[in-house]
């Protein structure tokens, strides 16, 4: 199936690793012009480098940190620049840390909510009007299966990912008349770093060890096994192509059968 991204321009935020890499690797495979930013200047070459090898198509880069609105801004100037306008936005950001409730100050939370709400602010607000001029536009943010089913140990997640689905789902009406859709993707557990990390602290918490706090995950997934990173690209691309004209305003589950409600 032709996705029909070819040449299309596409900004994927938080892109040297994890699933915002698999996303822009998907998108690139598909022919678009994909922008790539992280923090780290060698995460970044070597990113490129990687998606370009796999893809025969390399990523333009831009040194960016999706919590700095001067770094957003910038991004945005390049990739203007370079190729006239955007056509597709993938909001995303690493995850804050795992806790608890008594475990977080003012400046934590408020470091949270910079990470995972702001940014996604100032993406959209950067994204949004090019996309408007232009009568068409796909936004894709990933978010997590806590928005639906909150996980223990992960208060900041939980919350704050929660008002980026608010969000997104409030705005989505009113981009709709422009062609402009937006969705959010709701991954469960993918196997990246990410994982390694949260297996490392469940296994803390439980005092138990990282092996078998895996096997406890896995054991509460019908399909037995974590989803890939390259079967998320997929469906990130998917609802940020020409293929996807009508779905809107909805969070899609990526969890391998693991969520239990209805809705």
């Amino acid at each position: 199936m032709d996705l029909g991204l070819k040449n299309r321009i596409a900004i994927v935020a938080g892109s040297t690793k994890g699933l915002g890499k698999a996303v822009a690797t998907s998108f690139a495979a598909e022919g678009a012009n994909v922008i790539i930013n992280g923090r780290h200047k060698q995460n970044l070459h070597d990113a490129a480098e990687e998606i370009g090898r796999i893809t025969g198509k390399t990523p333009m880069t831009v040194q960016a940190d999706v919590t700095q609105p001067e770094d957003i801004d910038r991004m945005f100037e390049e990739a203007v620049k370079n190729y006239g306008t955007v056509d597709i936005l993938v909001a995303n950001a690493g995850g804050p840390p795992a806790g608890g409730f008594d475990e977080f100050n003012d400046e934590q939370w408020a470091k949270a909510v910079d990470l995972n709400l702001m940014s996604t602010v100032r993406l959209l607000r950067k994204s949004i009007p090019l996309m408007k001029k232009q009568r068409w536009g796909r936004i894709a943010v990933i978010v997590s299966l806590t928005v639906k089913q909150p996980a223990d140990n992960l208060l900041l997640s939980n919350s704050v990912r929660a008002a980026v689905v608010g969000l997104a789902k409030s705005i989505s009406f009113d981009l709709a008349r422009d062609n402009i859709l937006i969705n959010n993707v709701a991954p469960y557990y993918v196997s990246t770093s990410r994982i390694d990390y949260l297996m490392e602290q469940e296994a803390i918490r439980q005092g138990i060890t990282k092996e078998v706090a895996l096997q406890s995950l896995t054991a509460k997934i019908p399909m037995e096994r974590l989803g890939t990173p390259e079967e998320f690209g997929d469906l990130v691309a998917f609802l940020c192509s020409g293929r996807n004209g009508y779905v809107t305003g909805a969070t899609i589950q990526f969890d391998g059968g693991a969520y239990k409600g209805m809705f």
